[in-house]
């Protein structure tokens, strides 16, 4: 048998005949005297002593077999530990393991370091698959270094690297840098890049990222004003949401009936409309509600978080939540985002006790858990017990308004 490049595998027929197995054969002894003799029979080794060593088949396997056989192994691992085991396996493994072409296959979930087990070793290993052309690795290493490491150039290159390759998560992640102005002041905004990293994740089927540009065409943030396209948008990542979850679901024998249930009470619009002669609510739907059509969508799980929010988050938990003095990370449990300067995220406009790196963030937490935690506050006080103002000196209950606006450190109502 030939290989597409024209080599052979070795002939395993021929491999045993050489080592030629012994005889199953039993060597006879005899113990004692005269009467009292007896046979003991004692077996032989199953191979000869000289071939002993030389018994190993897989030395006789071809690189290109064990690469490809490497390559499938690293593109399905559940967990880090089911492809670094092979690198301490042997040392051909380990050579192999370390080709370009096995490192570039590598799947999301080879790339789940718990925050706890990061060394420089962990570091090294996420470069490798970063030069080797993974984009998983990039994203991962990117966002490590840019928000734990505050290596903020580095960082910021490495999500750059992924997002030209189309990675959908690394275009939403650089979108909600441009929206903050993360790592630099509040005049480093800028809302044009930022919707238009939005709408090439959200061309890529990405959900948050087309909930958001949904919301920015809603309320007039970093592009001209559409609210009715703004709204279609807003339904398209519902639906999507929901057929997500439901394909998943389905294999796994769930009830999904709640999550498709209506609701009979009066829904009021989080962004009213302008008034219309036939509708003498103004912003408000009487009757029955479909899910589909709200800001938040359907009361579906979260999500499962990606590994590199998952380190985010398990990395400032166990520095007692605090990524530095008089900041704070995203309410959203799955999110992990910190702030990188004071007042950079926006609060809920009715408590104020929750911020939220971005309108999708305070969508799927608000569904969550804030839906139900949610009361109005008289006065907003930071940690030291004073009003919260931002770096102006300006009290920051204003609401996103449209372009070119800088003081949009609220969200609006849930």
């Amino acid at each position: 048998m030939r290989t597409k490049r024209g080599l052979c595998y070795s002939r395993v027929v021929d491999v045993c005949l050489d080592q030629r197995v012994a005889a199953k054969k039993k060597k006879r002894d005899v113990v004692g005297v005269g009467e009292q003799q007896k046979t003991v029979y004692r077996k032989r080794q199953r191979l000869l002593p000289e071939v002993a060593g030389e018994s190993d088949l897989f030395d006789s396997l071809p690189d290109d077999l064990v690469i490809s056989i490497l390559c499938k192994l690293s593109s399905t691992a559940r967990c880090p530990s089911d492809f670094i085991n092979v690198l301490i396996t042997c040392k051909r493994l380990s050579g192999l393991a370390q080709n370009s072409l096995v490192l570039s296959k590598a799947c999301q979930k080879t790339f789940d370091i718990k925050a706890k087990n990061w060394s420089d070793s962990a570091q090294r290993f996420l470069k490798l698959c970063a030069d080797a052309g993974n984009v998983e690795a990039c994203y991962t290493l990117g966002m490590i270094r840019f928000y734990c490491l505050q290596n903020r150039g580095s960082g910021a290159s490495l999500m750059a690297k992924a997002a030209i390759s189309s990675h959908a998560q690394a275009l939403y992640s650089l979108a909600v840098i441009q929206f903050n102005g993360s790592g630099g002041s509040k005049n480093d905004k800028d809302l044009r890049a930022g919707v238009a990293l939005c709408a090439r994740a959200a061309f890529l089927g990405h959900i948050d990222a087309l909930r958001e540009l949904g919301h920015c065409l809603q309320d007039g943030y970093g592009v001209r004003q559409n609210i009715a396209e703004g709204r279609r948008f807003l339904v398209q990542a519902n639906a999507r949401e929901l057929a997500s979850v439901l394909s998943s679901s389905a294999s796994q024998g769930i009830n999904t009936r709640s999550w498709l249930t209506w609701n009979s009470l009066t829904h009021p619009l989080p962004h009213p409309v302008a008034p219309h002669p036939q509708n003498p609510n103004n912003g408000q739907v009487t009757g029955i509600g479909c899910p589909l059509l709200s800001d938040f969508g359907c009361n579906v799980p979260a999500p499962e978080a990606h590994p590199a929010s998952r380190f985010l988050a398990d990395w400032f938990a166990a520095r007692d939540s605090t990524p530095g003095t008089g900041l704070r990370l995203c309410s959203h449990v799955g999110c992990g985002r910190p702030e990188t300067r004071r007042h950079e995220f926006r609060r809920c406009s009715v408590c104020g006790a929750v911020n939220y790196c971005s309108r999708a963030c305070q969508a799927l937490d608000w569904k969550l858990r804030h839906k139900a935690e949610c009361a109005p506050a008289e006065r907003w006080l930071d940690e030291d017990g004073e009003a919260d103002v931002n770096g102006n000196g300006d009290d920051i209950e204003v609401e996103r308004g449209g372009e070119g606006d800088g003081d949009d450190d609220v969200i609006g109502d849930s």
